[in-house]
């Protein structure tokens, strides 16, 4: 039997805030196959939460998305990413503070890189920022899982204040304006 390679499939990485925020929002999305929790950016090997939050690492609570390009695109994974944090804001999303709260988007591919790039500027010269975007388009950087409890944080603990005030927002927004690209049976 042969193996067959699904060349559909393609990886995101992104970097936008606490990452329980940004899983649960690609979580949902109808063409995303997986989203993991995790770190990415920083200066060491394997680093803990707890390290990460320090700031000394250099890393960045990020998300990587493996995706169907043939259900959704890149591009549209960045309407989504521009759509559900503050890409204005250096090193914080609200009141999560600290460079591993950057805006970052590590692209795993050239095409990715230049679609981000396009993107950024496309949002730049139409205005749609009251202030300057700020996140930064890196090479992809090693990928560190986070630690279990926290992946699917959001499916497990929506009844958390936090979940209830920060994260319920942004997947009400998703529901508001992508509704489109929503996978009904996750979302």
């Amino acid at each position: 039997m042969e193996n067959k390679i699904d060349t559909n499939i393609e990886t995101a990485i992104f970097a936008n805030g606490c990452f329980w925020c940004t899983e649960a929002v690609f979580q949902r999305l109808n063409g995303v196959r997986k989203v993991v929790s995790g770190y990415t950016g920083g200066t060491i090997k394997n680093p803990a939460y707890r390290e990460v939050c320090s700031g000394r690492t250099g890393h960045a609570e990020g998300v990587k998305i493996e995706f169907d390009n043939s259900i959704i695109s890149y591009k549209e994974l960045l309407e989504v990413f521009f759509a559900t944090h503050n890409p204005t804001t250096l090193n914080r999303q609200g009141n999560d503070v600290g460079t591993q709260y950057r805006s970052e988007i590590f692209y795993t591919t050239q095409a990715q890189k230049e679609t981000a790039e396009e993107y950024i500027s496309l949002l730049g010269k139409e205005k749609v920022f009251s202030n300057p975007i700020v996140t930064a388009i890196s090479e992809e950087k090693p990928f560190y899982l986070a630690e279990q409890e926290h992946h699917n944080y959001y499916n497990y603990n929506s009844s958390q204040p936090y979940c209830q005030f920060i994260i319920n927002p942004k997947i009400k927004k998703l529901n508001q304006y992508f509704s489109d690209k929503l996978n009904t049976a996750k979302s």
